[in-house]
């Protein structure tokens, strides 16, 4: 019989859900993550045929490899799924393991796929650079408000002439110590930014999928790198659908009775690859989806065209990342009427999901 043990992961300790063998009674057992000989002993114990899981956290890498070096495999579920299926409203740790042990045992865990150790890299580095930018626009949006206090006109970074004036500007000894600071420090993050991009481009380079994608208007290096790491192997996504609600970009259905409402996104993927997405649709210099971004704003404003223009342009570079295909080819497919990858010409355009 195969051992199930739900695992409730926090940072520096876990609390363990299992059913005890000799009477069938669920048992729970909590360790430190600095009693590492204690762990590796527990789980020894339960035999490389135990399924254990636990959900998606930043701090798994040490607790995977060491399940990994001793034969045995760690389930990693979806956190808002595991949530949605709680079994109590009142959440502590021995809950939320017996949870995951549920799951488990019912063969309903909302596993995901594991992403490697270079697309965890990889993605801690663009959610780096993602706070170094709003750390840096905050600080930028500070100095225009003292410019426009001081009756300047805006002005972008880096900008020498509209720098200087902000510092020449009639100012008290604590106003000019704060500007001094904060272009100080607008110039730091500046610095750190392109030390993160210059590392991204480099591994841009090495990555056949991050140009391919680069090849469709509008998306850029940080954009690809995103996507590329965070979608993993699209080979595993069976429909459009899968990769749409893989990113929380899939509308939630609300019915009651014979009402039918569509609601909000689920946002159960990527918040970063869920906003790049929505600058580049925004700002999309595809006409097609341009287009599709004007005509779903006027029927239904800019927040929900937004949306719909980021499915559609993840749609693309899904069909691309698939297929192997670049924009160019991607284009002609869909003029000529081709079926998606199976190169067979019809005479239907190229489907996309509805708004």
């Amino acid at each position: 019989m195969a051992v199930y043990i739900g695992v409730d992961f926090h940072p520096y300790e876990q609390t363990l859900a299992f059913v005890d063998e000799a009477d069938g009674e669920i048992r729970y057992k909590r360790f430190l993550h600095s009693d590492k000989a204690g762990i590796k002993a527990f789980y020894r114990k339960c035999g490389k045929d135990a399924v254990i899981g636990t959900e998606a956290t930043g701090s798994l890498w040490w607790f995977e490899k060491l399940l990994f070096d001793n034969g045995m495999t760690l389930k990693i579920g979806d956190p808002r799924m595991i949530r949605r299926a709680a079994l109590s409203r009142h959440k502590n740790d021995h809950r939320d393991a017996e949870t995951i042990l549920d799951l488990l045992m019912r063969g309903t865990f909302p596993a995901i796929t594991p992403r490697s150790e270079q697309s965890r890299e990889m993605l801690d580095l663009l959610n780096y650079r993602h706070s170094l930018v709003s750390k840096r626009t905050s600080v930028v949006n500070q100095l225009q408000a003292f410019a426009r206090s001081k009756g300047l006109p805006r002005f972008r970074l880096p900008a020498v002439k509209a720098r200087k004036k902000v510092e020449e500007v009639p100012a008290t000894q604590v106003e000019r110590l704060l500007v001094s600071s904060r272009f100080l420090l607008c110039d730091e993050l500046t610095r750190q930014i392109k030390a993160v991009e210059a590392r991204l481009e480099e591994e841009a380079n090495k990555e056949e999928r991050a140009r391919l994608l680069m090849t469709h208007p509008g998306i850029g290096l940080i954009n690809a790198m995103a996507l590329v790491h965070t979608l993993g192997d699209v080979r595993r996504f069976r429909r459009k659908e899968e990769v749409v609600a893989f990113v929380g970009l899939d509308p939630l259905e609300k019915s009651s009775g014979e009402t039918r409402r569509i609601g909000s996104i689920s946002k159960r993927g990527s918040r970063l690859a869920r906003y790049l997405l929505g600058q580049a649709a925004q700002a999309s210099r595809d006409k097609k989806i341009r287009k599709f971004y004007s005509e779903v704003s006027r029927r239904r404003g800019r927040p929900k065209a937004k949306v719909a223009a980021a499915r559609k342009l993840l749609i693309n570079c899904y069909v691309m990342l698939r297929d192997n295909i670049s924009y160019e080819e991607f284009t002609r497919r869909g003029e000529v009427g081709l079926y998606e990858g199976s190169g067979e010409v019809t005479g239907k355009p190229a489907q996309s999901l509805k708004v």
